[in-house]
């Protein structure tokens, strides 16, 4: 009987220490016409370290997880922005240095430092809120790189 219940306990702790795999809620984009929600975006970020330290972004400059960086998808790379997690209000100031992610809807990916500094390492994915601070000196030649489509308010 004793080792039944001891068998119980430890299935029990191992289900309770499983990593969890819950999503995040889903979240709506605001409708607006102001200026600042044109370089505003919501969505769902992730994280990227130790398997692409020292490899080249798209911006040629080596991946330093412990960096200040991110990747987005449509961003001219050199642009700072304003990434907040919806759920701890934590805010930090990143740089557009990569590409990606290509993983489901997520919208952008942030170092291993910046994901701890914004308190989602453990979850590995979390919402947040992109607000961009500055597009880099050169930005009328690097629109190419940009989808003008990607940071317009919804006129629905």
């Amino acid at each position: 009987m004793r080792n039944l219940v001891m068998g119980c306990a430890v299935a029990a702790l191992v289900v309770l220490s499983a990593r969890s795999e819950a999503r995040p809620p889903e979240l709506k984009m605001l409708k607006s016409n102001s200026a600042l929600a044109a370089k505003t975006q919501f969505g769902v970020a992730s994280w990227y370290g130790t398997e692409f330290q020292g490899l080249p972004t798209a911006s040629g400059r080596p991946f330093n997880m412990e960096g200040m960086t991110c990747a987005h998808r449509h961003l001219p790379l050199g642009t700072h922005v304003k990434v907040t997690n919806l759920l701890n209000g934590r805010k930090l100031d990143l740089e557009v240095t990569d590409r990606g992610p290509y993983v489901g809807k997520r919208v952008l990916d942030v170092s291993m430092a910046a994901a701890k500094r914004l308190g989602f390492m453990r979850q590995g994915v979390t919402p947040v809120r992109i607000q961009v601070l500055s597009y880099p000196h050169q930005h009328h030649s690097l629109i190419s790189q940009a989808n003008p489509q990607a940071f317009t308010p919804l006129n629905n």
